[in-house]
């Protein structure tokens, strides 16, 4: 019985891995556009009277906390910018599904270096925070960042020369 290889050992960019991370990256960049437009949609009135709401509701102190911190900060400055900030995010991960959907080499290191930044945070954050949330964001930013950097190492490895 010959054993054949799977389409993904002959050609590095066949990996099922890869098109199952396009479309979470481009279900992020969607997600984030859609806070972008939210965020100048509403503008900063209803964002501080929600931030107030939580305040009351939960009888935290109007004048201290990071509540308070998050309601006196609000402003048409704040939301444009965080709105700005969040299309940007969103504008680049939807950059990168396209690249990897299309087997970009330049999607895959975009990819590994976007998700291998995460980790030290990740670490960090499981180390003060253990809990299976933390666990999971780590082990899926270690598993993108192998799966695109195996992607990277099958693309060099088949380069002539």
């Amino acid at each position: 019985m010959t054993d054949h290889p799977r389409p993904y050992d002959t050609n590095p960019r066949a990996h099922p891995g890869l098109r199952a991370i396009a479309l979470v990256e481009g279900i992020k960049g969607l997600l984030a556009l859609l806070a972008a437009s939210g965020l100048e949609i509403l503008g900063p009135l209803p964002l501080r009277n929600a931030v107030h709401a939580l305040i009351r509701h939960f009888e935290l102190s109007s004048t201290d906390g990071p509540l308070a911190w998050l309601a006196s900060a609000i402003s048409s400055g704040t939301v444009h910018a965080t709105a700005a900030i969040a299309a940007a995010y969103g504008l680049l991960h939807l950059v990168e599904a396209w690249g990897l959907w299309r087997d970009k080499a330049w999607a895959s290191w975009l990819g590994c270096i976007a998700a291998a930044i995460y980790l030290p945070a990740d670490v960090f954050a499981l180390s003060r925070h253990w809990g299976w949330v933390t666990m999971t964001v780590l082990v899926v930013n270690v598993v993108v960042v192998y799966v695109l950097a195996r992607d990277l190492l099958r693309r060099r490895a088949r380069l002539p020369g």
